[in-house]
C-alpha cells in the first residue's frame, strides 16, 4: 500500500488561493493601521500646537489694559480699535501690556516676602503738578526689572501710567498714531526721580489740569501677534514686545519672537471687554488639513 508524501495540484492551488487572501487583507489592515497611526499623530501634534500658541498668546493678553487693544491689516497701517474690527482681513492683534512681573515683585530679593515693586496707588493728597506719590513703590527695583526683561534697553524712564477709571481715546491716548507730546493721553510718560515712591513726568509736560485717580497701572511695553501668511496657508505667528508707542516707538522697533509656525488662521474678536481668539495649525504631511484652538480672554 502506497502512503501519499505530497500536495496534489488542487491542494496547492488552494493553499496559494487562501494564502493570496489571508495576504492582501493582511497588507491592508497593516495600511490602515499605519494610516490610522499617523493622522493620530497629526492630529495630536496639532492640537498641541494649536494649544501653545492660543495659550501664549492669552498669557499676555489677560494683563492688557483693556482699552488699548487695537488691530491692523498690515505692520504699518492704520490702528483700528478692536471693537471696530470685523471682518478676517486683521492680521495685526496689538497691546498695551501692565508690568505684572513687577506689581507681583517676583524681583524681590526677600524671598520671605515679595513685595510690589510699584504699588498701583496714587496718595491723592500728596505730590503737586510736577510729581505723584506712590506709597510703597520702589522705583529702582522697577527700573532693575524692567531692564533685565528688556536686555538694558529700557528702564522705568521709558514706563507710562495708566489711571484706572479714567477716560481714554484709542487713537490718541495710547501712541498708536505717534508720541504723546503732552499728559492729555490715556498714557502718562513718566520717570523716577531721587525718591522711591516719586514719579515725575518724562516728557517735558507735567500734570496740571490732569485728572489724577488713586488707582493705576505701569506699562514698560506694548505687544503685538502678527501672522504672516506663507505659502499653502502655511503661515507664521510672531510676537513683538520692548516697545513703548507713547515714546514714539513702534512695532517694527520691538524685539520679537515666532510663536508658530504652519500656521493657516488666526482671527480675533472683541465682545465688550472680552476677547476671542483662534489659531488653526496645519501639517505638512497632510494637504488642506488643519485643526484649530480657540479661547475666551476676560
Amino acid at each position: 500500500m502506497k502512503k501519499r508524501t505530497a500536495f496534489t495540484m488542487i491542494e496547492l492551488i488552494f493553499v496559494i488561493v487562501i494564502m493570496g487572501i489571508i495576504g492582501k487583507f493582511g497588507v491592508e489592515f497593516l495600511a490602515q493601521a499605519y494610516e490610522s497611526f499617523i493622522f493620530s499623530k497629526i492630529n495630536n501634534e496639532l492640537q498641541s500646537n494649536s494649544e501653545t500658541a492660543v495659550e501664549t498668546i492669552a498669557s499676555r493678553l489677560q494683563y492688557r489694559i483693556k482699552d488699548s487693544v487695537i488691530a491692523r491689516t498690515t505692520k504699518i497701517s492704520a490702528p483700528v480699535a478692536i471693537a471696530d474690527a470685523t471682518g478676517s482681513n486683521y492680521k495685526v492683534l496689538e497691546w498695551v501690556g501692565v508690568d505684572e512681573d513687577g506689581f507681583r515683585g517676583i524681583s524681590d530679593d526677600n524671598t520671605s516676602a515679595y513685595l510690589p515693586n510699584w504699588s498701583g496707588i496714587i496718595d491723592l493728597d500728596a505730590g503737586d503738578k510736577n510729581r505723584l506719590i506712590s506709597p510703597q513703590t520702589n522705583t529702582a527695583k522697577v527700573d532693575a526689572m524692567i531692564s533685565d526683561l528688556s536686555s538694558t534697553n529700557h528702564g522705568v524712564d521709558d514706563a507710562a501710567l495708566y489711571f484706572i477709571g479714567a477716560n481714554t481715546n484709542i487713537q490718541t491716548g495710547y501712541g498708536w498714531n505717534g508720541a504723546l507730546t503732552n499728559q492729555q493721553g490715556a498714557m502718562h510718560p513718566i520717570k523716577k526721580t531721587a525718591n522711591a515712591n516719586e514719579f515725575t513726568s518724562s516728557n517735558g509736560v507735567d500734570f496740571s489740569g490732569i485728572d489724577i485717580y488713586e488707582y493705576y497701572q505701569l506699562a514698560w511695553t506694548a505687544y503685538a501677534i502678527v501672522y504672516e501668511p506663507g505659502t499653502n496657508h502655511k503661515g507664521t505667528l510672531r510676537l513683538y514686545y520692548d516697545y513703548q508707542p507713547w515714546n514714539g516707538g513702534k512695532l517694527s522697533d520691538g524685539k520679537s519672537a515666532i510663536l508658530m509656525e504652519n500656521v493657516s488662521t488666526f482671527q480675533f474678536m472683541s465682545i465688550g471687554s472680552i476677547m476671542k481668539i483662534q489659531v488653526c495649525t496645519t501639517s505638512d504631511l497632510v494637504e488642506e488639513y488643519s485643526l484649530c484652538k480657540e479661547k475666551t480672554i476676560f
